[in-house]
């Protein structure tokens, strides 16, 4: 079995009094308190943040978690929104405004250089818009119409995958340059209302419907697909923030709660591991940020269609792991 100073590089100290500024993993023996110590990540939880300007259901997001961008989606009225809200980590503010109205389509990108592709208008799309910061404009549309897709990566670098055709549930992948889509490897699994997050050479899938609804993960490297860690609860319609190794999902429709539900699961690139739960359970978030800061916006509850935001950090912390 591998030593505390094997792993570390350095012994357990005993201190009379706690440092002043550990570094993250450093351990110690306080002798006054008769403690062991240690400086390391607590679990996140969810506070809530200053509401967007119109409700919004199942529409597209990008950026960090001070530094977001949400387009699109379905609001109470109308159903079909082509409006962009930017977020500067206290305040939303409108931003351009799409050419084609749509929900239910694929996201990637920053707030000031995002993609919007696919998604849902009347009947599935293919259109294909990048946005600047300021305005959107059309490029070149991804190859076949789809809807109920998630999409990751950067604007330049982007990935589609999953979503159902208007016949079936499809496993279809497709990489974006910048300037031309390009066929990927299909997923394992098809599935449409899938959450995505990562880049294009290293992106990350779950949950979704098949149907029924699943668990399934899946890594991508760019070209192919390999099966990753189980997610804890089956559902889809869910929002993830993140990368490949270190993943958030959150919100969603469970067999439990067969309108919104609340749970939130984190991913280490080997397992998922049940967080803090939403403030309110919802479902079509849009999303954006990390798995340590991440943010949630909107969203809806039937028959409720939510403006509100929440935001999800975790810490570091001293944390005492014995006592006598």
């Amino acid at each position: 079995m591998s030593t505390f100073k094997e792993i570390r590089g350095t012994l357990i100290k005993s201190v009379s009094s706690d440092p002043a500024n550990p570094v993250l993993g450093e351990m110690w023996y306080n002798s006054t308190t008769l403690s062991l110590k240690g400086y390391l990540t607590v679990a996140g939880t969810w506070a809530s943040g200053t509401s967007m300007n119109i409700p919004r259901r199942e529409g597209g997001g990008a950026g960090t978690q001070t530094s977001a961008l949400v387009f699109a989606g379905a609001g109470p009225t109308p159903t079909k929104l082509s409006s962009s809200e930017e977020w500067n980590g206290s305040n939303w503010t409108g931003g351009g405004t799409m050419g084609t109205a749509r929900y239910f389509l694929g996201n990637a990108g920053t707030q000031t250089a995002a993609l919007g592709f696919a998604g849902y208008n009347g009947g599935n799309k293919f259109e294909v818009e990048e946005y600047n910061g300021s305005s959107w404009s059309e490029v070149n549309n991804i190859p076949y119409s789809v809807r109920d897709l998630t999409g990751f990566g950067i604007q330049t670098a982007a990935v589609a995958a999953g979503g159902y055709s208007g016949t079936a549930v499809i496993a279809t992948t497709a990489n974006y340059d910048g300037t031309n889509w390009t066929s990927g490897g299909n997923m394992a699994t098809a599935r449409s209302a899938l959450a995505g997050s990562g880049t294009q050479t290293a992106g990350l899938v779950s949950a979704g419907s098949s149907p029924p609804r699943t668990t399934a993960t899946e890594e991508y490297d760019g070209s192919s697909w390999t099966t990753g860690g189980t997610l804890g609860s089956e559902r889809d319609n869910a929002s993830m923030a993140g990368v490949q190794t270190a993943s958030l999902i959150f919100g969603g429709t469970t067999p439990s709660s067969p309108t919104s539900s609340n749970l939130t699961e984190a991913y280490d690139g080997t397992s998922w591991t049940v967080q803090s739960t939403l403030g309110t359970a919802k479902r079509g978030l849009q999303k954006a940020g990390l798995s340590t800061s991440a943010l949630a916006a909107g969203g809806t509850n039937t028959p409720t269609t939510f403006a509100t935001t929440e935001n999800f950090n975790t810490a570091v912390a001293s944390k005492t792991f014995t006592t006598s």
